[in-house]
């Protein structure tokens, strides 16, 4: 992989692909771009010696010249290194040459809880137990070592392959010195920062408790509880302790959250007192989340055979109490029927037809007009004519989509079209606007019924009714096993996969030039036919990501491509997607067919 780095910058000389420790001679090979932050960059960084991946999180020296950030460097790695706990990022060592400073760190591939959040909004309370009692176990261990972190935020909670919080980033974290110490520094991100620290009066242990009150209120809630759209604004509500919890969110949430965001530090509970909390015992607390409620709420209700081979999926409640049965959730759209049949749908120069839903109002819709804005944007901006174009500071890989269509096979002149999501997952949608999933374990069955009911079935017990849609959905599954290849990532099966909620299909329809997909969860996917090049478009993360000819994928911010500039290649693929978009919201108004474009 080519650097990412400009080599016109004075600041910043080229990362070698082979990094060398000096003190041990050990050799790194530099891997994926995982994102930028602060003075630093972060890559994969593989230990050729055992094949081992780290996060490494590499600073030129020179942006390190002044003595107090070679001092804050140098604080957050002794900080960082003496702590070890399942719930915080491993540190697996620093090293430096000439050039750059090398922190090794454990790899979190789901990312961070900003991420979850952005595509998510508010999560549900079992979900936000489970990420809670994992911050305060964390937490409760860091002050321990005397050590207050002081930037709890979304962004800094770290996720693993198996969907465990890991704390990280340690650079504004601080050493408590002796017994009663009132640090006096200001620091902190706008959201989340204590009020004592904002009128400077000195703080402690306890700002980390006010954080992760605004955390578990930003879970719940879907947005932080002092945000405005005015930094001056939030300091004065933080101060005021202004803010409003929703009716919808439970007694027990919201008393939590109340004592957590007491202005007076020492009414606040200790991590332990927040730990022991009713919240926690008034209902089910999951023992592992599947990696689909990155994107999808999961299902809390599920059949026990799926689960008589493992660990039970839910603590029970304080009452003795297991999950409720009527866990199923139902997406919120009311589905219209199929306006026409697609005659000539395997011919790429046919006539589309568009498969959609109503839903006026629906979160949906909302996210197909945010797309639309937010394409308007970034063509209005004319980002190919920059007169300095820099795709790589637009780059953003944490934005990269979790599911998206790896396959496709057009039938809808009998059927319907059948699909692979990324995860091997198949589904199809049928020419009756129902949809069916069958997930990647090879045996849950999704069904999602015109009226957007969903049941869950196995595949040897389904309903006889099933029976001819259940066999072309084998049918599909066959076909795109043997004859297509395949555009996406390999997901490895782990435990909690039983909670899983897959997005689906919810409209569609081809021209002469791509097919469009628009997935249940807001995504919006534009396959080309003629070079095989794919653009991945998420309003939630504000995000698009480039598949090219050779299966090689980017992702980029939007408002950062308008700001830097990209290829002219993408920027015609972008004004193509808001014109497909455009043509959704269209159909969704009433008119059902699309004409065909070149």
């Amino acid at each position: 992989m080519s650097s990412r780095h400009r080599a016109d910058d004075p600041r910043m000389k080229e990362i070698p692909d082979i990094v060398i420790d000096p003190s041990s001679s050990k050799r790194y090979m530099k891997g994926r771009f995982l994102g930028k932050g602060g003075f630093a960059k972060c890559y994969e960084m593989t230990d050729v010696e055992n094949n081992h991946i780290y996060a490494a999180k590499i600073v030129p020296k020179a942006l390190l010249i002044k003595p107090h950030q070679k001092d804050k460097m140098t604080m957050e790695i002794a900080i960082h290194r003496s702590l070890i706990h399942p719930n915080i990022v491993g540190f697996h060592g620093f090293f430096e040459d000439s050039n750059f400073v090398y922190v090794l760190l454990e790899l979190c591939r789901r990312r961070s809880l900003m991420e979850l959040h952005k595509r998510r909004k508010a999560v549900t309370e079992p979900e936000a137990r489970y990420f809670m009692r994992q911050i305060l176990l964390a937490t409760i261990y860091i002050h321990k070592e005397k050590v207050i972190h002081r930037d709890m935020k979304l962004g800094n909670l770290f996720l693993n392959d198996m969907m465990e919080i890991k704390i990280g980033d340690f650079g504004l974290a601080t050493k408590i010195d002796y017994e009663g110490e009132r640090k006096k520094t200001l620091c902190g991100t706008p959201n989340y920062i204590a009020p004592e620290v904002l009128n400077k009066k000195g703080h402690s242990y306890e700002v980390d408790m006010w954080s992760i009150g605004c955390i578990l209120y930003t879970l719940l809630v879907g947005k932080p509880p002092f945000e405005t759209t005015c930094l001056k604004d939030t300091y004065l509500r933080i101060k005021k302790n202004e803010y409003y919890i929703p009716s919808r969110i439970s007694a027990p949430a919201k008393s939590l959250i109340q004592k957590m965001l007491q202005s007076n530090p020492i009414e606040r509970p200790s991590m332990q007192e927040a730990l022991d909390d009713e919240f926690f015992k008034c209902g089910p607390l999951p023992t592992r989340l599947p990696t689909s409620c990155l994107t999808t709420a999961p299902r809390f209700s599920v059949a026990q055979p799926m689960a008589s081979s493992r660990k039970p999926l839910l603590e029970k409640n304080g009452t003795g109490d297991a999950i409720p049965t009527n866990g199923l959730t139902k997406e919120s759209e009311a589905l219209r029927k199929l306006a026409a049949k697609n005659g000539e749908g395997k011919e790429e120069g046919s006539r589309g037809v568009l498969r959609s839903e109503d839903g006026a109002g629906e979160p949906t819709d909302c996210y197909l007009s945010e797309l639309l804005a937010q394409l308007n944007t970034i063509v209005k901006s004319g980002p190919a004519s920059k007169a300095v174009i820099d795709e790589d500071e637009a780059e953003d890989p944490a934005a990269v989509p979790v599911y998206w269509v790896s396959k496709w096979v057009d039938y809808s002149d009998k059927y319907g079209l059948g699909y692979m999501l990324s995860d091997d997952s198949v589904g199809v949608r049928y020419n009756d606007s129902t949809k069916l999933l069958l997930y990647a374990n090879g045996d849950t069955l999704q069904y999602i019924e015109k009226d957007g009911g969903e049941s869950y079935y196995q595949l040897k017990t389904f309903p006889e009714t099933l029976t001819k849609k259940v066999t072309l959905l084998k049918y599909f599954r066959n076909y795109m096993n043997e004859n297509l290849s395949k555009a996406g990532a390999q997901m490895t099966p782990r435990d909690g996969d039983e909670m899983i909620r897959l997005p689906f299909l919810n409209a569609w329809f081809r021209t002469r030039s791509a097919i469009i997909l628009h997935l249940s969860n807001g995504l919006l996917q534009v396959n080309f036919f003629q070079d095989h090049t794919k653009i991945i478009i998420c309003p939630l993360m504000s995000a698009v990501t480039f598949i090219d000819e050779k299966k090689n994928f980017r992702t980029f911010r939007l408002p950062l491509l308008e700001k830097h500039g990209c290829s002219k290649v993408l920027a015609n693929r972008l004004d193509y997607a808001r014109v497909m978009v455009e043509r959704l919201i269209t159909s969704k108004s009433g008119s059902s067919r699309v004409k065909s474009t070149s």
